[in-house]
C-alpha cells in the first residue's frame, strides 16, 4: 500500500509539474499568438490598413520597462520571457508593416511616374 501511495503521489507531482510548465509556455507565447493571423493577413493582402503601429509602440515601451524593472528586482522568469517574446513579435509586426507600406509607396510612385511623365507622352 505504501509503495502504491508513493507512486500515485509521484504521478500527481509530475502531473502538476507538467501542467505548470504548460501554463508557463501559454503565458510566454499567449500574448503573441493573436498577432500570427494578423501578420499572415497583412502579408497575404500586402496591405497594413487597420493595424495600428501605435499599439506596437505602447507594447514595446511597456515590455522594455518590464525588462528594466526585472534587472532591478527579479520576478518570475516566465514574465521576463513573455516580455522578450512580445518585443520580438512587435518588431516583426513593425518590420512587416514598414515593408508593406514602403512597397506600396514605391509602386504608387512608379504608377504615377509612368502614367504622367513618361517621355513618350511628352512628345505627343
Amino acid at each position: 500500500m505504501d509503495g502504491e501511495e508513493l507512486l500515485q503521489g509521484g504521478d500527481t507531482e509530475a502531473s502538476w509539474s507538467l501542467l505548470s510548465w504548460m501554463a508557463s509556455l501559454l503565458m510566454v507565447f499567449g500574448g503573441a499568438l493573436p498577432y500570427v493571423p494578423q501578420y499572415q493577413d497583412i502579408q497575404r493582402s500586402n496591405h497594413s490598413e487597420g493595424f495600428s503601429t501605435r499599439v506596437c509602440l505602447v507594447l514595446l515601451i511597456a515590455n522594455i520597462l518590464r525588462i528594466f524593472f526585472w534587472i532591478g528586482k527579479q520576478f518570475e522568469l516566465t514574465l521576463l520571457l513573455q516580455s522578450v517574446v512580445m518585443i520580438l513579435t512587435m518588431f516583426a509586426m513593425l518590420h512587416l508593416c514598414c515593408t508593406v507600406q514602403n512597397n506600396n509607396r514605391v509602386s504608387t510612385k512608379q504608377h504615377r511616374l509612368s502614367g504622367t511623365t513618361h517621355p513618350h507622352h511628352l512628345n505627343t
